[in-house]
């Protein structure tokens, strides 16, 4: 990799000098260079940023068909990963992860997947109209937390459906959690599968050697990374990297084309182009500062009474590793739930974490964090260690088994019109119409086109009496659930 090349900034260079022209604009967007912002928003944001919020024109390149900085910008990007070929995405990675299951993928083809996947991917299964094959993830009582598959369960799976395409791994979990990725690539390319990484929380992990390996060094086929996550992106602005023969670029180009706007934010693009270059220039250095704040914060939240921040070193002995620079902060001595610890933060302290549920709080920290904010966390916690007392409850992560049968498609079933409600206590049996999932855990205990169960009636029974509200229920109580019509 060129340094030298790589403190290059196509877009972001070529959006400069025209709006240092201050070229007139009687194209798309309307308010012209800002002009027509309202302006309480203009005299906060200042005027300048507007020229940058253009429309596609030869100067600034098309993004369904690049040819000039925004082709040099995603070239760059695939060198500094290492990988054949780099998009940038202005949809967030939910439209990379739908674009590796529709690039990789025909109709009808079946890939094995976590059952911990991100939202997207189903969306991705309906829209692919392949049959997605389930796996389990493992849960941590201890930790009240989630794992992704184990390679053993990987390679198990493909043992027992030989006729999967594909295998798609979330790594790094929103805890952090990545999997052993360099045994999985390993495992599936012996099985002349391809290998399909949600990597969107990982954007970072190749620019710093204390990080877990990245999914582009370990040797996967595709994966999908949130410049914006960690890195200084814009949000919406991430990156889908294919790296291997087993894919159809020209079919990845014809994709990421027909699934993202027409009108892409200029704005985003350069916050992609300069991201990279901030990486490849600084990242370890800035990263390296991240960790240290991050392990700094994880020590002295270990040394109050009611809270705890589970450690890499924890992870490993479980077969797994940790990006340290996310803390997931384990609120069950305290007598409240993660979300009621995430509200006490945001309303009296104006600290906003990024997820809880009843039992952690998980902490982000990104190349813009500083030792500042770490230690405003640490010291909310330790007054709200000392001021608030909770009342011990007795929850426990648990999901109930989940390799149900798949009887029809996702997308056969989403695109259906033949379906009703029935009592929960009476849809073992029937056929899920919809999606249902508690948090916690976050995973989805029905999914449409499965059978369900007696063990998962029985477990929305419980949710429903403890008046915990399931992502996915259409109703204000979950009495019902919607199944196909046979």
């Amino acid at each position: 990799m060129s340094i030298n090349k790589q403190s290059q900034t196509p877009i972001f260079d070529t959006l400069l000098s025209r709006s240092k022209r201050k070229v007139v604009s009687f194209h798309t967007p309307g308010h012209k260079n800002g002009k027509g912002v309202d302006k309480r928003l203009r005299q906060y944001t200042g005027k300048s940023s507007y020229y940058f919020d253009v429309t596609v024109f030869p100067e600034v390149d098309s993004l369904h068909d690049p040819v000039g900085p925004i082709r040099k910008s995603q070239a760059l990007m695939a060198e500094a990963y290492g990988v054949g070929h780099s998009f940038f995405l202005v949809n967030g990675s939910t439209v990379g992860n739908q674009a590796m299951l529709l690039s990789a993928c025909n109709p009808g083809d079946s890939v094995i997947v976590s059952r911990n996947a991100h939202k997207s991917i189903l969306a991705g299964i309906i829209l692919s109209g392949v049959w997605p094959i389930w796996i389990q993830p493992g849960v941590d009582q201890n930790l009240d937390i989630l794992f992704d598959p184990m390679p053993e369960q990987i390679e198990s799976a493909l043992h027992q459906f030989p006729e999967a395409k594909a295998v798609l791994i979330t790594s790094p979990t929103y805890n952090g959690i990545t999997a052993d990725l360099v045994k999985i690539s390993e495992i599936v390319h012996r099985h002349g599968k391809v290998l399909l990484v949600d990597e969107a929380h990982g954007p970072h992990l190749k620019f710093h050697d204390e990080l877990p390996i990245s999914a582009v060094e370990a040797g996967a086929d595709m994966c999908v990374q949130s410049t914006h996550k960690i890195l200084s992106a814009l949000s919406q602005g991430s990156v889908l990297h294919v790296n291997s023969e087993l894919i159809d670029i020209n079919r990845v180009k014809k994709v990421v084309s027909m699934l993202q706007t027409t009108s892409p934010n200029y704005m985003i693009l350069a916050s992609i182009d300069l991201a990279r270059r901030q990486a490849v220039q600084s990242g370890e250095k800035i990263i390296d500062r991240v960790i240290r704040i991050a392990e700094d914060g994880r020590k002295k939240i270990n040394h109050l009474r009611h809270f705890f921040s589970f450690t890499r070193k924890e992870i490993q002995a479980r077969g797994y590793d940790l990006d340290v620079t996310k803390v997931t902060i384990n609120v069950t001595k305290s007598g409240f739930s993660g979300r009621e610890i995430d509200s006490i933060l945001a309303k009296e302290y104006d600290i906003q974490v990024d997820a809880s549920d009843l039992f952690n709080l998980i902490a982000i920290l990104g190349i813009g964090s500083d030792k500042t904010d770490m230690t405003r966390l640490v010291h909310a916690l330790e007054d709200i260690d000392v001021k608030y007392h909770g009342t011990a409850k007795n929850w426990i992560l648990q999901i109930p088994s989940l390799t149900t049968e798949m009887v029809m498609m996702p997308r056969e079933v989403f695109l259906s019109k033949r379906t009703k409600r029935t009592p929960i206590t009476k849809a073992a049996g029937h056929i899920s119409a919809q999606t249902l999932t508690p948090y916690p855990p976050g995973i989805p205990v029905l999914i449409p086109g499965e059978r369900i169960t007696k063990e998962i009636c029985d477990y929305l029974m419980n949710l429903t009496e403890k008046e915990l509200r399931v992502s996915g229920q259409e109703t204000d109580t979950l009495r019902t659930i919607k199944v196909v019509a046979l």
